[in-house]
């Protein structure tokens, strides 16, 4: 057991969005580090169904209500915020006010707030590699409603609220709604083909979930030594050129000659009038354009070192989860 692992016993911390893909893996990594943990869910006895290996807690509460966020927020040392609306759908709507809760919540109960950012924020003059003093200038609707969102994190410091922001790039892992699993390979199926939606020559980064969470786990155990306000880049898997995440399945799934297709942003472009969900993933085909690398040496020099899963290790454990191979042993 590390240091940092033996000062976080006897101290609890409430994860909001535990059944989805960061929420459940900050979830175990937290109990793996001596954490009690509590987990908000509307409907406690399903979560608990669904997630019968996760030891925690079940409080039944809604993340858009302020009095079952603060009242589950009662005696944590930590809340983690891993709530995201679904689907793309109605994020002014819905994220601005959970993420406000969460922060009436940390006020009321003294906790820390610990918020995954991402790299929507970040328009084309940030650069390639982006660190934490970059310029937030982004060019989509998402961009500027997690601009607006870290904001509000900052001005709570007037408020006594204290928190941290690790930002990161797409999801490896069991994550229902990364691109991984949305777009280049087929959940629950035999694996016939990987699907790049990229310019396969550029860059693309990638945040394996449980290193992630590992992550997040380790500065939960010091945040007490923290500035009020942190932000934090986890740069993951850096993958250059993009394309090379697809060889990666190749050689996860042992299949040297598994096609690699292009993504049909034009089928996408043509059904956008019609569809949310088109529209929003168009919104974002710039990040597949070009590369924007985040910049870790902060992240580093406070940790040490970042967690790091080799890449066709974490690309096995993500397509075993999906059903697209089988598990492999732990």
């Amino acid at each position: 057991m590390t240091d940092a692992q033996t000062r976080s016993p006897a101290r609890t911390a409430l994860v909001i969005g535990a059944t989805g893909g960061i929420g459940h893996a900050v979830a175990e990594a937290l109990l793996a580090h001596g954490w009690t943990v509590k987990a908000l869910h509307r409907e406690p006895e399903r979560a608990r169904g669904a997630s019968p290996d996760l030891p925690v807690s079940w409080v039944r509460g809604d993340a858009m209500s302020a009095a079952d966020v603060t009242a589950a927020a009662d005696g944590a040392d930590i809340v983690f915020h891993g709530a995201n609306p679904p689907g793309y759908r109605r994020w002014r709507e819905l994220a601005i006010p959970m993420l406000a809760n969460a922060i009436a919540a940390a006020r009321a109960s003294g906790a820390r707030l610990i918020f995954p950012g991402n790299v929507y924020n970040f328009g084309p003059d940030a650069g390639v590699i982006v660190d934490e003093s970059a310029p937030q200038n982004p060019t989509t609707r998402k961009g500027a409603v997690r601009v607006e969102m870290e904001q509000m994190l900052a001005g709570a410091v007037a408020d006594g609220v204290r928190s941290i922001v690790v930002r990161a790039g797409d999801f490896l892992g069991d994550a229902s709604g990364s691109w991984f699993r949305a777009v280049m390979v087929k959940p629950d199926r035999p694996l016939r083909a990987v699907t790049y939606p990229g310019v396969r020559n550029i860059g693309h980064a990638w945040a394996y979930l449980p290193d992630l969470a590992e992550t997040v786990a380790r500065l939960a155990d010091i945040e007490q030594d923290l500035d009020a306000f942190e932000v934090f880049h986890f740069d993951g898997h850096w993958v250059d050129p993009g394309v090379e995440i697809c060889h990666a399945v190749r050689r996860a799934a042992g299949k040297p000659d598994l096609p690699i297709r292009s993504f049909p942003w034009i089928a996408v472009y043509l059904a956008s009038p019609f569809s949310p969900f088109m529209r929003e993933l168009l919104e974002m085909r710039y990040l597949w354009r070009r590369p924007l690398r985040l910049d870790n040496r902060k992240l580093v020099s406070r940790l040490g070192a970042e967690p790091h899963t080799p890449l066709d290790e974490a690309v096995a454990q993500t397509l075993a989860s999906m059903g697209a191979m089988p598990k492999r042993s732990p």
